[in-house]
């Protein structure tokens, strides 16, 4: 049954998103799947997951903001101006009732890869993570994100949210609450750390 998913998702995902994004979304599945080993969290959780984040990234903005009114989905202002960050919550929408799933950590994880959120679960943090550090990303600051997932996933997550605010900021578009309340939370679980980050 597990492999039958995963088989129909791929499938279905070819009709929705071009090769090059395809090829992406095979890349955070591998990234997440090791990640999910290295930390101990459901390794077809994490496929299922990783397949499913960017469902809907080739929608376009009318596509997105027609799919939420159409079904009714709860949406914040800054998430229909920013409407590229739309994609998570409507591809997990899409997980529920196209594919049938209804485990709340794949949901979560899904809808939260966009913006991250406070306490996140083990799944969200390594689904948010693996979007930035499958093999196909190259960006300044992409090897040391990639060896920081190595050593501390908590760690690493914060420093992907650090590397995000910043580049939303040096571009002048809208940050969303949910990016700042995840960073700040887990600040202050590795509050501790927060010098070593700091000087990044």
């Amino acid at each position: 049954m597990k492999k039958e998913l995963v088989e129909h998702i791929k499938e279905k995902l070819k009709e929705v998103i071009n090769q090059k994004r395809y090829i992406h979304t095979l890349g955070v599945v591998d990234a997440a799947v090791y990640l999910a080993e290295k930390y101990g969290a459901d390794l077809h959780e994490a496929e299922i997951a990783a397949l499913l984040h960017d469902y809907a990234k080739d929608f376009t903005e009318e596509q997105l903001k027609g799919y939420i009114k159409k079904h009714g989905l709860e949406v914040d202002e800054v998430l229909m101006e920013a409407y590229q960050l739309l994609h998570g919550k409507v591809a997990a929408h899409i997980a529920r009732v196209e594919f049938n799933i209804h485990n709340e950590n794949i949901l979560k994880a899904v809808e939260n890869h966009t913006t991250g959120a406070a306490n996140m679960g083990k799944l969200e943090r390594i689904i948010y993570l693996a979007d930035f550090i499958e093999v196909g990303r190259n960006y300044q600051g992409v090897d040391e994100l990639r060896l920081l997932a190595e050593e501390n996933l908590d760690r690493a997550v914060l420093q992907a949210f650090n590397n995000t605010i910043h580049y939303v900021l040096s571009i002048g578009k809208l940050l969303h609450p949910n990016t700042i309340h995840g960073r700040n939370e887990l600040l202050q679980q590795v509050k501790d750390l927060r010098g070593d980050l700091w000087q990044k």
